[in-house]
């Protein structure tokens, strides 16, 4: 493998790990936070291009939570609904960052949040409650507002799933949703909070593997130029690091080997792709890229690109995190946090 390729793609693909659950010992169902702080020091090390890996994990709040208690345990997002504004707004930013401070304390650097679907089909099987809010309106300001705090805690946000999972009655982790809406009514709802963050220039924006028909009539978004490049970087304008959802996901599992789907996101705009599940396939999307890339100045490019997102990434998450250091371990499930998650339920 030539040494230039190598680096683009180790910054590329593996610049991001993820934790999940079953990353973390829990004793009695309660976590131990100091072998996890320890685990992350390991990991921040381990990146292939030399430089700290950066280590996300999904703490949304509610049933999307990988660290439970003695963390916080914060109701779903949809609970902002409960407050008027301009409470909500403040509370979604409050929340932000206390989710934020205690991903720091434990050494995590992403939270692969907050969610920007719109909640509109009340038969959503993996949305729901996930989502701030029923209308575009609403999602677009307590779900900036939440990835406002995570910035102030030094962790970055990542908003997802791009264009919208919020009117799919599918869920992704198990066959492939459609959604058939017209261009203005995806302009008016599930682009808008998409677009308000690209204007915010949140960090990152994860794809969402649905086929929207009137953007790309074949192909699910995450594998999809016309979706990605077209209509996220050239259309809104978005500039940050665009990260696939799990490739391993039956939404595309079913139909593609890990190697054609890591190509054909990498091809379509992704800068980083998630295999979460089979480290197989993780072989195999590395291997997949690699042949793909030495035949292909275009594909070569793309890696280039993407690999230089997310060093510009890193470094400004760093110089972000100069800027708020981090709390102790005593912030994770403090009093504070837990009286703020009271005031949503």
């Amino acid at each position: 493998m030539p040494a230039t390729l190598g680096k683009q793609l180790a910054a590329g693909t593996y610049g991001v790990s993820i934790l999940f659950r079953r990353n973390i010992r829990y004793v009695e169902d309660r976590a131990d936070l100091e072998a996890l702080v320890a685990l992350n020091r390991e990991l921040h090390v381990a990146a292939p291009d030399g430089t700290p890996a950066l280590i996300a994990i999904d703490q949304e709040g509610g049933t999307v939570a990988r660290v439970r208690a003695p963390a916080t345990l914060w109701p779903p997002m949809m609970a902002h609904d409960r407050l008027a504004p301009p409470d909500d707004v403040a509370t979604a930013e409050q929340v932000g960052l206390a989710i934020g401070q205690e991903l720091r304390a434990l050494g995590l650097d992403i939270d692969f949040a907050p969610v920007l679907d719109v909640h509109t089909n009340p038969a959503n099987p993996i949305i729901g409650e996930r989502a701030f809010g029923t209308t575009a309106e609403t999602v677009t300001r307590r779900a900036l507002a939440f990835a406002r705090g995570l910035d102030a805690a030094g962790v970055l946000s990542c908003g997802k799933h791009f264009p919208g999972h919020g009117d799919t009655d599918t869920d992704s982790h198990l066959a492939l949703p459609r959604i058939d809406h017209d261009w203005a009514r995806l302009e008016a709802v599930e682009l808008a909070p998409f677009r308000a963050a690209a204007a915010a220039q949140l960090p990152m924006v994860m794809t969402a593997h649905v086929v929207f028909g009137a953007l790309d009539a074949t192909r699910p978004a995450t594998l999809s130029p016309q979706v990605i490049t077209g209509l996220l970087r050239d259309q809104l304008g978005y500039r940050g690091v665009i990260v696939s959802d799990d490739l391993d996901m039956k939404a595309i599992a079913a139909t593609l080997g890990a190697d054609v789907a890591a190509v054909g996101a990498i091809r379509a705009g992704c800068d980083v792709v998630l295999l979460c599940c089979d480290e197989t396939n993780q072989q195999l999307a590395e291997e997949g890229l690699i042949k793909a890339a030495e035949g292909d100045s275009e594909l070569r490019r793309r890696l280039g690109e993407s690999a230089g997102r997310v060093r510009a990434m890193k470094r400004a998450h760093v110089a972000n995190q100069a800027k708020h250091p981090a709390r102790g371990l005593d912030v994770v499930g403090s009093a504070e946090h837990r009286a703020l998650a009271d005031r949503l339920r």
